[in-house]
């Protein structure tokens, strides 16, 4: 690999996406390289994983500039105790979170967008939705809406 490879992948904008399920993981990664090339997906498998990352980030201060979070990892106390963890942190909190998750419960709903997610997705079911999903997702987030600059 030449420098000038090493240099721009070093430059791919990062979302963290923090999933406990390998087979599920594998399905975002997938769309994500399908949709959007031009990031590099992160995997959390849990939620003490996703805020050792997000602390050795913060020291060489370059957060991910999305963070996509299963809500079951793998029960929703879990899931929402790291929701509560990055938007009560003065730093974290800036980072936009997406939740998707196979529950489309009113309760989950209502107490993620309590804890300030930013947007809720209900995982589609078959690849040509996902694709479809992550292209939509990739449209709003990354052209359409004006995202702070992380240090």
């Amino acid at each position: 690999m030449n420098s000038t490879t090493t240099t721009r992948k070093s430059r791919k904008a990062k979302i963290l996406v923090v999933e406990d399920n390998a087979d599920q993981w594998f399905i975002i990664r997938w769309a994500l390289q399908q949709q959007f090339p031009e990031v590099e997906a992160i995997w959390a498998r849990e939620a003490t994983e996703a805020l050792v990352y997000l602390e050795s980030c913060e020291k060489k201060l370059s957060l991910p500039r999305l963070i996509l979070m299963d809500l079951y990892l793998p029960d929703r106390q879990q899931g929402w105790s790291l929701l509560e963890a990055v938007k009560t942190h003065y730093l974290y909190r800036e980072i936009p979170v997406i939740m998707l998750s196979q529950s489309n419960d009113k309760e989950d709903i209502a107490e993620s967008y309590s804890l300030r997610i930013n947007s809720y997705i209900v995982k589609p079911t078959h690849y040509q939705k996902w694709l479809d999903c992550i292209g939509s997702f990739r449209h709003y987030w990354w052209n359409a809406v004006t995202l702070p600059k992380y240090r």
